[in-house]
């Protein structure tokens, strides 16, 4: 395997697009700019390609392997993973106060997109342990924080978050796991978890998992977990380690793809000697668990778009080298330009997507004006199920038109696409499955603040193609938007007026297909927003053909994909209940 990513397009975005540099009014961010994001997005790239993309075929093939309770991962992992926590890939974005980087998210997520494009189950420890560090230093004591963080953050000790059961699943609520508060503040956790990524591994000296349990006599359901840090190894009070804390790693998962990623299932206080620190305060584990999910969903959006950018690499190269037909290159035949065209639209419309989402959360992060700020929180909220569910999604859409590109060879282990699709597949299924994230999109996003989420999106929506003169050469597709975006707004209020009538089963039927709809509406207005970039900048005096494809690209999809929204919004408006009547 050899990973490609297209630079041109990642610069465009940065700096055409979104102008980052404009991030330096805030003063976290002063002494930054564009040469140093370069120079840092550079180094992630070139570790990528050089350290990690050579071990993604070696991890599919060897996988991880228990023995006695330890797990051991492929071969050149842990050398790769303590280059990678020396190089700071780790903290990127967190404070310095911690041994960060400091750096904007958005520059942390670009470089995330290479690392996780490149092999995906290595990404995954570096990303959890990234995730449950940054909970720890939201939510927990500075004691806490001083304990953990930068020893996770420099990569000496790893991070989980531990959430489902065996008897629970989805219903986080059902948890059976109990924490007994000890004398000394600890508490006792006795407990059973799995599907437990990077729950076990050789990579680091200690891992701190991040658990939700209840506390004897604590409220039922979510209102009455808690979280708590539970260390592999005990940490004493000054930071060394003690004696194992009786958590034991009982198996590993055998899947169809992220083999070099350990899948676990963990039991806590088998002996009756696992202790664990309480982060934060009691019962509101579920709402601090929620950060590090949110963030982890935006993560699994970007998962779908890396690996989906480097299966359309691929099959770009091999349509450009592969003689199909005589003399002619795959390029050369209509089908296979019309499923490059795909892979492209949906490839620069996810990072457009993604890219956006991140530097808004920047934004939100360091604004001091509150109504800009919670406009910006507004737009993530109502982005990030968008984000997991329809990136993940197509994803693996692209995946499979790659291979499809490929013909037989696709199918074959000798190319990359087969693995790029068993990997990528996870990326609709963890951290909430998507139909889970189309119920949260619906449920709770779109009446939220009053609608305010989905009014101000179509606002600015609105806004945009209005701003599009008459003759210009994107006026059509900008007024196919603005229908597609209504028609949203009418099957919204649909939904608005089954709910007002106690209809719920419908909505809950409809939800996914709804989300899909306003997915594609998404992706064609950011792919319409950097086409008026281009289009200026063509009309500046630039020959590039790059600028002449974003224009392209953002009609191809707006004629190709687009019409979807109408087809989708007439099976939603029909009421058709026949799923919900079907006897199975």
């Amino acid at each position: 395997m050899t990973y490609h990513v297209d630079e041109k397009d990642v610069a465009f975005n940065l700096y055409e697009c979104l102008k980052i540099n404009e991030l330096t009014q805030y003063a976290a961010y002063a002494e930054q700019g564009e040469e140093f994001y370069k120079m840092v997005l550079d180094a992630a790239l070139k570790f990528s390609q050089k350290e990690i993309d050579p071990l993604n075929k070696i991890g599919d093939e060897q996988g991880c392997t228990i023995t006695n309770g330890q797990v051991t991962t492929p071969k050149g992992y842990k050398e790769a993973y303590k280059a990678f926590a020396e190089n700071g890939f780790i903290g990127m974005d967190v404070s310095p106060n911690f041994g960060g980087q400091g750096l904007p998210s958005i520059v942390s997520v670009v470089a995330n997109e290479f690392f996780t494009g490149a092999n995906v189950p290595f990404s995954m420890y570096s990303g959890l342990t990234r995730g449950s560090a940054h909970l720890i230093e939201a939510f927990g004591t500075d004691a806490l924080s001083k304990l953990f963080c930068e020893k996770m953050y420099n990569g000496e000790w790893a991070g989980t978050m531990c959430l489902t059961e065996p008897w629970a699943g989805s219903d986080v609520g059902a948890l059976r796991s109990v924490a007994k508060p000890n004398s000394d503040g600890t508490f006792n956790i006795t407990g059973s978890k799995i599907f437990i990524s990077s729950g076990d591994h050789d990579l680091t000296s200690n891992i701190i998992h991040l658990v939700l349990a209840r506390v004897e006599g604590d409220a039922p359901g979510t209102k009455g977990i808690s979280l708590f840090a539970v260390p592999k190894i005990w940490v004493k009070p000054d930071g060394s380690l003690g004696e194992a804390n009786d958590v034991a790693c009982v198996n590993i998962e055998h899947k169809m793809g992220i083999k070099a990623s350990s899948t676990c299932a963990l039991n806590f206080g088998e002996k009756g000697k696992c202790r664990g620190f309480l982060v934060g305060k009691k019962s509101l584990g579920m709402r601090y668990m929620f950060q590090m999910m949110n963030e982890a969903r935006l993560m699994c959006g970007m998962q779908g778009q890396s690996v989906a950018a480097a299966a359309y690499e691929h099959a770009l190269r091999y349509a450009k080298e592969r003689v199909q037909g005589g003399t002619a290159i795959l390029l050369s035949h209509p089908d296979v330009r019309r499923n490059l065209s795909l892979c492209k639209a949906w490839v620069e419309g996810m990072r457009a997507l993604l890219y956006k989402t991140s530097l808004i959360g920047d934004k939100a992060h360091h604004e001091t004006d509150s109504t800009k700020k919670e406009r910006y929180q507004n737009r993530i909220d109502l982005l990030t199920p968008i984000c997991k569910a329809y990136c993940s999604d197509y994803g693996f859409k692209v995946t499979e038109i790659a291979m499809q590109i490929y013909g037989g060879y696709g199918y074959c282990s000798e190319y990359p696409i087969e693995q790029y699709m068993r990997d990528v597949k996870i990326s609709s299924i963890y951290e909430g499955t998507n139909g889970i994230q189309a119920l949260d999109f619906l449920g709770r996003k779109l009446s939220s603040k009053g609608g305010a989420l989905f009014r101000e999106f179509y606002e600015d929506m609105t806004a945009f193609n209005a701003g599009i003169a008459d003759g210009h050469e994107l006026k059509e597709s900008s007024t196919q938007l603005q229908k597609s975006a209504d028609t949203a707004g009418q099957v919204a209020m649909k939904f608005m007026e089954i709910g007002m009538a106690g209809d719920r089963d419908y909505p809950m039927l409809s939800a996914t297909p709804f989300l899909e709809l306003v997915g594609h509406i998404t992706i064609a207005w950011h792919l319409m927003e950097q086409a008026v970039i281009a289009d200026k900048a063509i009309k500046a005096g630039s020959t590039d053909s790059f600028y002449k494809n974003k224009v392209r690209t953002a009609k191809f999809f707006v004629a190709q994909i687009l019409p979807n929204v109408q087809a989708r919004a007439k099976s939603i408006l029909s009421m058709d209940r026949a799923a919900l009547e079907m006897e199975f």
